[in-house]
């Protein structure tokens, strides 16, 4: 598959949790932090205010592109 999606959530610093990096391959209405951030880290009362510090962003991306440019790269 030359076209990659994925949904990327960056979540900070909660409480006694250090910051996380989530990716996950989701469409694009998904892409927040309940559909992504697997397993949650925090107990359900903390979900909604965890989530809200998230930022989750949905990115598409071409691998021939990727793959062209590293090669180009590399000589």
């Amino acid at each position: 598959n030359s076209e990659d999606v994925r949904c990327k959530c960056i979540c900070p610093p909660y409480k006694d949790h250090s910051g996380h990096i989530y990716n996950k391959n989701v469409s694009q209405k998904d892409c927040d932090c309940l559909h992504v951030v697997e397993p949650m880290p925090v107990p359900g009362p903390d979900v909604e205010a965890y989530c809200l510090r998230c930022e989750c962003k949905y990115e598409e991306r071409s691998s021939v592109t990727i793959k062209v440019n590293n090669r180009i790269l590399l000589l």
